[in-house]
């Protein structure tokens, strides 16, 4: 199949899919279309909002209609690195076995991160980036797609362990979960209060995820586009030249390359499911919100005038 058959056929599977999700989650379409250029994109995703909101059920719905499997790791202060990655232990013949954690799976939901210290976010560090662990000195594949969808409560913070910019980093896209509509919480509380669970059918295999992800890198990009996303991550930068007028008063520190090279691969997917064969400039600023967000570090003068992440973000389109 050509590439140009195969993003038209990909269009009717998005579209099947975000339908086949709407059985169970009603609407927040604009998170759980980050979420999945996000796993199209081959990146991972960090999701913050209140308890509720149904970010778990989210994750466990789209991870079904993906045809994945799926594990929960529920962050704690006394988690280890070894309930997550797996430890070694001593069989019935005195020989060391290796028991898997719950890191191996294609889909990780790490609930709540920001509740364990930094030893055992750090676990998830490697994983996240090259598909990989190490434990005990030997290495272990995880098998693809792999996606970490990590979980985050804006709301309290007594005995949270802020993640480091360098796992910030990791993750693709911060994706804000706000309430739902009145109309919207009305079908939620009916949906969810009857006796007729709705069944999610897998519409992918793992090798499909994995065509789509290449499919995806393969797409062509104008130049001026990848100079638009370039200039546009330089801009919030407060040393740069280029800085944008907002950035230079109320930011403390900027984003790095790996927010250009995301933006351009969100971009590309959110051209694919468009239907088109090439991202434009708009493509760039639909997906820029979500990619910036928790790159860019304000300072306190920013907190105490109000200004948001968001603003800051639109004056640099």
């Amino acid at each position: 199949m050509s590439d140009v058959a195969a993003i038209e056929k990909f269009v009717k599977q998005f579209q099947s899919l975000k339908d086949e999700i709407a059985k169970v989650i009603i609407g927040q379409d604009q998170v759980v279309n980050e979420i999945l250029i996000s796993i199209f994109s081959g990146g991972h995703s960090l999701l913050i909002g209140v308890p509720g909101l149904a970010k778990t059920l989210m994750v466990n719905t789209i991870a079904q209609a993906l045809g994945l499997d799926f594990k929960r790791i529920q962050f704690t202060p006394d988690l280890m690195p070894s309930d997550i990655l797996g430890s070694e232990i001593l069989d019935e013949d005195r020989h060391f076995k290796f028991i898997k954690g719950p890191i191996f799976s294609n889909i990780i939901l790490a609930d709540e991160i920001n509740r364990t210290p930094p030893k055992t976010q750090a676990a998830l560090l490697e994983a996240m980036q090259e598909r990989a662990v190490t434990v005990a000195g030997h290495h272990y594949k995880l098998s693809l797609p792999y996606f970490v969808l990590a979980t985050q409560n804006p709301i309290e913070q007594e005995g949270t362990y802020p993640l480091p910019e360098a796992q910030l980093d990791r993750f693709m896209f911060a994706i804000n979960l706000d309430y739902p509509t009145f109309k919207e919480e009305v079908e939620v509380v009916k949906a969810t209060t009857n006796d007729a669970p709705a069944k999610v059918s897998a519409l992918f295999s793992a090798q499909e995820i994995v065509d789509i992800q290449h499919l995806i890198r393969r797409i062509p990009v104008a130049d001026n586009v990848i100079e638009y996303a370039v200039a546009m991550v330089g801009k919030t930068r407060p040393n740069s030249k280029a800085a944008a007028d907002l950035v230079k008063t109320y930011v403390d520190w900027g984003a790095g390359p790996r927010a250009s090279q995301n933006l351009i691969l969100a971009a590309k997917t959110h051209a694919a499911i468009q239907g088109k064969f090439s991202p434009d400039i708009e493509d760039v600023q639909a997906v820029a919100q979500g990619i910036l967000l928790h790159r860019i570090i304000k300072n306190y003068k920013a907190e105490a005038e109000g200004i948001s992440e968001e603003q800051i973000i639109k004056s640099l389109f």
